[in-house]
Protein backbone atom coordinates (compact mmCIF):
# COMPACT_ATOMS: atom_id res chain seq x y z
CA UNK A 1 0.00 0.00 0.00
CA UNK A 2 1.17 3.61 -0.79
CA UNK A 3 0.96 6.57 1.18
CA UNK A 4 0.23 10.25 -0.47
CA UNK A 5 -0.02 13.33 0.81
CA UNK A 6 -2.53 16.35 0.08
CA UNK A 7 -0.58 19.29 0.34
CA UNK A 8 -2.81 22.79 1.03
CA UNK A 9 -2.39 24.89 -2.53
CA UNK A 10 -4.19 27.75 -0.60
CA UNK A 11 -4.00 30.00 2.45
CA UNK A 12 -2.41 33.21 3.45
CA UNK A 13 1.15 30.90 4.21
CA UNK A 14 1.42 29.46 0.49
CA UNK A 15 2.98 30.72 -1.94
CA UNK A 16 5.47 29.43 -5.05
CA UNK A 17 8.21 28.26 -2.88
CA UNK A 18 6.24 26.78 0.09
CA UNK A 19 4.52 24.59 -2.16
CA UNK A 20 7.90 23.75 -3.73
CA UNK A 21 9.09 22.55 -0.44
CA UNK A 22 5.87 21.05 0.37
CA UNK A 23 6.77 18.66 -3.06
CA UNK A 24 10.49 18.03 -2.31
CA UNK A 25 9.65 17.54 1.20
CA UNK A 26 6.89 14.81 0.19
CA UNK A 27 8.89 12.83 -2.30
CA UNK A 28 11.68 12.91 0.18
CA UNK A 29 10.49 11.41 2.87
CA UNK A 30 9.29 8.59 -0.10
CA UNK A 31 5.56 9.54 -0.36
CA UNK A 32 4.45 7.95 -3.56
CA UNK A 33 1.95 10.65 -4.50
CA UNK A 34 0.74 14.52 -3.99
CA UNK A 35 -2.62 15.99 -4.39
CA UNK A 36 -4.15 19.22 -4.64
CA UNK A 37 -7.44 20.79 -4.15
CA UNK A 38 -10.19 22.60 -6.45
CA UNK A 39 -11.79 25.89 -6.48
CA UNK A 40 -12.06 28.13 -9.53
CA UNK A 41 -13.96 31.39 -7.90
CA UNK A 42 -13.35 31.84 -4.06
CA UNK A 43 -16.63 32.90 -2.88
CA UNK A 44 -17.36 33.84 0.64
CA UNK A 45 -18.51 30.51 0.97
CA UNK A 46 -15.30 28.58 -0.29
CA UNK A 47 -12.90 31.58 1.64
CA UNK A 48 -13.70 30.26 5.29
CA UNK A 49 -11.89 27.84 4.58
CA UNK A 50 -9.95 27.72 1.45
CA UNK A 51 -8.85 31.42 1.06
CA UNK A 52 -6.57 33.03 -1.73
CA UNK A 53 -4.65 32.90 -3.04
CA UNK A 54 -5.59 29.56 -4.23
CA UNK A 55 -3.31 28.04 -7.14
CA UNK A 56 -5.71 26.34 -9.94
CA UNK A 57 -4.75 22.56 -9.76
CA UNK A 58 -3.42 21.78 -13.18
CA UNK A 59 -1.45 24.85 -13.25
CA UNK A 60 0.10 24.06 -9.64
CA UNK A 61 0.50 20.84 -10.81
CA UNK A 62 2.67 21.33 -14.14
CA UNK A 63 4.71 23.61 -12.17
CA UNK A 64 5.69 21.11 -9.59
CA UNK A 65 6.02 18.19 -12.22
CA UNK A 66 9.25 20.32 -12.92
CA UNK A 67 10.80 20.41 -9.61
CA UNK A 68 9.83 16.48 -8.77
CA UNK A 69 10.81 13.07 -10.62
CA UNK A 70 9.17 10.37 -9.58
CA UNK A 71 5.95 10.95 -6.96
CA UNK A 72 2.64 10.95 -8.79
CA UNK A 73 0.31 13.71 -9.50
CA UNK A 74 -3.14 14.29 -8.71
CA UNK A 75 -6.44 16.30 -7.54
CA UNK A 76 -8.32 15.58 -4.74
CA UNK A 77 -10.69 16.29 -6.01
CA UNK A 78 -11.21 18.12 -9.17
CA UNK A 79 -15.06 19.73 -9.77
CA UNK A 80 -15.54 18.38 -12.36
CA UNK A 81 -18.60 20.55 -13.42
CA UNK A 82 -16.80 23.51 -13.40
CA UNK A 83 -15.22 22.88 -16.42
CA UNK A 84 -16.23 21.79 -20.12
CA UNK A 85 -15.04 18.18 -20.13
CA UNK A 86 -12.71 18.31 -23.51
CA UNK A 87 -11.08 20.86 -21.97
CA UNK A 88 -10.62 19.18 -18.92
CA UNK A 89 -9.39 15.71 -20.83
CA UNK A 90 -6.82 18.04 -22.76
CA UNK A 91 -5.35 19.54 -19.90
CA UNK A 92 -5.33 16.44 -18.01
CA UNK A 93 -3.83 14.13 -20.66
CA UNK A 94 -0.94 17.11 -21.72
CA UNK A 95 -0.41 17.20 -17.85
CA UNK A 96 0.08 12.96 -17.54
CA UNK A 97 2.28 13.61 -21.17
CA UNK A 98 4.35 16.18 -19.35
CA UNK A 99 4.68 14.69 -16.12
CA UNK A 100 5.83 11.43 -17.43
CA UNK A 101 2.74 9.50 -16.70
CA UNK A 102 2.33 10.75 -13.04
CA UNK A 103 -1.39 12.24 -13.21
CA UNK A 104 -4.14 10.58 -10.81
CA UNK A 105 -7.24 12.83 -11.68
CA UNK A 106 -9.97 12.45 -8.37
CA UNK A 107 -13.00 14.04 -9.26
CA UNK A 108 -16.08 15.07 -7.30
CA UNK A 109 -19.21 17.13 -7.58
CA UNK A 110 -18.57 20.05 -5.16
CA UNK A 111 -20.21 21.50 -2.71
CA UNK A 112 -20.02 25.38 -2.84
CA UNK A 113 -23.19 26.73 -4.08
CA UNK A 114 -21.56 30.44 -4.51
CA UNK A 115 -19.01 29.28 -6.60
CA UNK A 116 -21.60 27.47 -8.70
CA UNK A 117 -23.56 30.50 -9.44
CA UNK A 118 -20.78 32.32 -9.92
CA UNK A 119 -19.75 30.13 -12.60
CA UNK A 120 -23.25 30.15 -14.36
CA UNK A 121 -23.45 26.28 -13.41
CA UNK A 122 -26.31 24.97 -12.31
CA UNK A 123 -25.60 23.93 -8.27
CA UNK A 124 -28.74 21.34 -8.58
CA UNK A 125 -27.29 19.55 -11.70
CA UNK A 126 -23.70 18.87 -10.91
CA UNK A 127 -24.38 15.52 -10.22
CA UNK A 128 -26.14 14.99 -13.63
CA UNK A 129 -23.07 17.08 -15.06
CA UNK A 130 -20.03 14.67 -13.65
CA UNK A 131 -22.01 11.71 -14.59
CA UNK A 132 -22.14 13.28 -18.04
CA UNK A 133 -18.36 15.10 -18.01
CA UNK A 134 -17.16 11.36 -16.70
CA UNK A 135 -18.76 9.72 -19.69
CA UNK A 136 -17.09 12.42 -21.77
CA UNK A 137 -13.95 12.02 -21.17
CA UNK A 138 -14.12 8.04 -20.66
CA UNK A 139 -14.88 8.34 -24.80
CA UNK A 140 -12.01 11.04 -25.06
CA UNK A 141 -9.43 8.72 -23.22
CA UNK A 142 -11.08 5.60 -24.94
CA UNK A 143 -10.01 7.00 -28.56
CA UNK A 144 -6.59 8.53 -27.67
CA UNK A 145 -5.96 5.04 -25.84
CA UNK A 146 -5.78 3.19 -29.19
CA UNK A 147 -2.84 5.51 -30.35
CA UNK A 148 -0.56 4.25 -27.13
CA UNK A 149 -1.85 6.80 -24.75
CA UNK A 150 -1.16 5.97 -21.27
CA UNK A 151 -4.27 6.10 -19.28
CA UNK A 152 -5.05 8.07 -16.84
CA UNK A 153 -6.41 6.90 -13.33
CA UNK A 154 -9.94 8.32 -12.63
CA UNK A 155 -10.82 8.58 -8.42
CA UNK A 156 -13.79 9.50 -7.46
CA UNK A 157 -14.92 11.11 -4.45
CA UNK A 158 -18.31 11.15 -2.53
CA UNK A 159 -19.71 8.41 -0.09
CA UNK A 160 -23.41 9.22 -0.96
CA UNK A 161 -25.88 6.35 -2.78
CA UNK A 162 -25.07 8.74 -6.07
CA UNK A 163 -21.40 8.76 -5.31
CA UNK A 164 -20.97 5.32 -5.19
CA UNK A 165 -22.76 4.44 -8.27
CA UNK A 166 -20.64 6.86 -10.27
CA UNK A 167 -17.43 5.23 -8.46
CA UNK A 168 -18.64 1.70 -9.56
CA UNK A 169 -19.36 2.87 -12.96
CA UNK A 170 -16.47 5.29 -13.84
CA UNK A 171 -14.18 5.47 -11.69
CA UNK A 172 -10.97 3.29 -11.51
CA UNK A 173 -10.82 3.71 -7.57
CA UNK A 174 -13.29 5.14 -4.40
CA UNK A 175 -12.00 8.02 -3.45
CA UNK A 176 -13.35 9.22 0.45
CA UNK A 177 -12.52 12.08 2.03
CA UNK A 178 -12.38 11.73 5.73
CA UNK A 179 -14.41 9.12 7.09
CA UNK A 180 -13.90 6.81 9.84
CA UNK A 181 -13.01 3.31 9.74
CA UNK A 182 -16.63 2.34 10.27
CA UNK A 183 -18.23 3.84 7.66
CA UNK A 184 -16.03 2.76 4.99
CA UNK A 185 -15.63 -0.75 6.10
CA UNK A 186 -19.35 -0.32 6.37
CA UNK A 187 -19.58 0.60 2.32
CA UNK A 188 -17.26 -1.41 0.96
CA UNK A 189 -18.89 -4.61 2.25
CA UNK A 190 -22.48 -3.24 0.96
CA UNK A 191 -20.76 -2.46 -2.42
CA UNK A 192 -19.09 -3.56 -5.14
CA UNK A 193 -16.21 -0.81 -6.39
CA UNK A 194 -13.74 -1.26 -8.57
CA UNK A 195 -10.67 -0.14 -5.72
CA UNK A 196 -10.10 1.76 -2.27
CA UNK A 197 -8.25 4.78 -2.13
CA UNK A 198 -8.94 7.08 0.88
CA UNK A 199 -7.97 10.48 1.71
CA UNK A 200 -7.90 10.56 5.37
CA UNK A 201 -6.87 13.27 7.95
CA UNK A 202 -3.56 13.79 9.50
CA UNK A 203 -3.92 15.14 13.44
CA UNK A 204 -1.48 13.55 15.91
CA UNK A 205 -2.12 13.40 19.70
CA UNK A 206 -0.26 12.92 22.74
CA UNK A 207 -2.87 10.80 24.31
CA UNK A 208 -5.53 8.38 22.50
CA UNK A 209 -8.73 9.65 21.45
CA UNK A 210 -11.30 7.38 22.41
CA UNK A 211 -14.42 8.74 20.13
CA UNK A 212 -16.03 6.04 18.23
CA UNK A 213 -16.96 8.30 15.44
CA UNK A 214 -12.85 9.10 15.34
CA UNK A 215 -12.21 9.87 11.71
CA UNK A 216 -9.24 7.45 10.37
CA UNK A 217 -6.02 9.47 10.85
CA UNK A 218 -6.78 11.00 14.36
CA UNK A 219 -4.98 10.15 17.62
CA UNK A 220 -1.54 8.81 18.33
CA UNK A 221 1.01 7.09 16.22
CA UNK A 222 0.33 4.17 17.10
CA UNK A 223 -3.37 5.08 16.17
CA UNK A 224 -2.74 6.02 12.98
CA UNK A 225 -0.94 2.97 12.31
CA UNK A 226 -3.21 1.11 13.29
CA UNK A 227 -5.66 2.96 10.19
CA UNK A 228 -3.34 2.26 8.25
CA UNK A 229 -3.17 -1.34 8.64
CA UNK A 230 -6.60 -1.62 8.70
CA UNK A 231 -6.92 0.33 5.06
CA UNK A 232 -4.46 -2.09 3.95
CA UNK A 233 -6.66 -5.04 5.13
CA UNK A 234 -9.54 -3.33 3.85
CA UNK A 235 -7.80 -3.42 -0.23
CA UNK A 236 -6.56 0.49 -0.28
CA UNK A 237 -3.70 0.29 -2.60
CA UNK A 238 -3.42 3.98 -1.93
CA UNK A 239 -4.53 6.24 1.29
CA UNK A 240 -3.41 10.08 1.10
CA UNK A 241 -3.07 11.83 4.38
CA UNK A 242 -4.09 15.22 4.55
CA UNK A 243 -2.41 17.50 7.50
CA UNK A 244 -4.59 20.46 6.98
CA UNK A 245 -7.85 20.91 9.45
CA UNK A 246 -9.50 24.02 8.52
CA UNK A 247 -7.56 26.67 9.68
CA UNK A 248 -6.20 28.80 6.91
CA UNK A 249 -3.36 30.15 9.42
CA UNK A 250 -2.23 26.63 9.71
CA UNK A 251 -0.79 27.25 5.74
CA UNK A 252 2.24 29.72 7.61
CA UNK A 253 3.08 26.87 10.06
CA UNK A 254 4.28 24.02 7.28
CA UNK A 255 6.87 22.68 9.71
CA UNK A 256 3.83 21.30 11.98
CA UNK A 257 2.63 19.13 8.79
CA UNK A 258 6.38 17.98 7.29
CA UNK A 259 6.82 16.89 11.64
CA UNK A 260 4.01 14.84 11.55
CA UNK A 261 4.48 13.47 7.91
CA UNK A 262 8.14 12.60 8.78
CA UNK A 263 6.94 10.78 12.10
CA UNK A 264 4.02 8.67 10.10
CA UNK A 265 7.03 7.53 7.16
CA UNK A 266 9.60 7.01 10.30
CA UNK A 267 7.04 4.36 11.45
CA UNK A 268 5.35 3.01 8.25
CA UNK A 269 8.78 2.14 6.88
CA UNK A 270 9.58 0.18 10.05
CA UNK A 271 6.41 -0.98 10.51
CA UNK A 272 6.24 -2.44 6.97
Amino acid sequence: MQLGVNLPNFGPGTDPGVLRDWARVTEGLGYGLLMVSDHVVVTPDVAERYPEPFYEPFTTLSWLAGVTTRVRLGTTVLILPYRHPLLVARMATNLNRLSGGRLVLGVGVGWARQEFDALGVPYTGRGRLTDEYLATLRDTWRTEAEDGTAPIPVWVGGHSAAALRRAARFGDAWHPLRLSLARMRAVLTDHSLPAFAPRIALRLTTAPVDDPERPAGVGTIEQILGDLDQLRLLGADTVVLDPYHGDPKETRRPHTAWQALTEVASHWRTAS
